[in-house]
């Protein structure tokens, strides 16, 4: 998906992380986390009923913002997996909504923070909202 939005633009758009930063994983374990993330993520949400999915799209996006697995582009990469998450998550009922991105980016940093201590993405979720698409 990276490859596809940033190829053009930049030659190393899709290419996982080489270097070490001072937020995510260290650049040898982004592949086994992202991948064992997601997994965790999944089979949580195919075995519990504890997440609606508002839920399971922010713990997505709070996932891999937490690996920081691009060395630009992370934030749109995210922001657009989560939409994308909800969407394929979404009962055939509910009419199809994305996120809210337009939030506090404060109170939204610190969350981040501390869903990065506890894995739990219902603070997360209650500050950025998500709206009907074309509302």
């Amino acid at each position: 998906m990276h490859a596809r939005l940033y190829g053009d633009i930049w030659t190393w758009g899709g290419r996982l992380r080489r270097h070490e930063l001072n937020l995510g994983v260290a650049p040898e374990q982004i592949a086994m986390d992202l991948r064992g993330s997601l997994d965790g993520i999944l089979y949580r949400w195919q075995h519990t009923s504890d997440w609606i999915a508002h839920h399971l799209g922010i713990a997505v996006h709070a996932e891999t913002v937490r690996i920081h697995p691009f060395a630009d582009g992370n934030g749109r990469s995210t922001r657009l997996l989560a939409d994308l998450t909800l969407l394929a998550a979404q009962g055939a009922d509910e009419p199809p909504a994305v996120y809210d991105w337009d939030v506090d980016k404060e109170r939204y940093i610190e969350a981040l923070r501390r869903y990065d201590q506890h894995r739990d993405p219902t603070e997360l979720a209650t500050i950025v909202l998500s709206r009907p698409i074309g509302g």
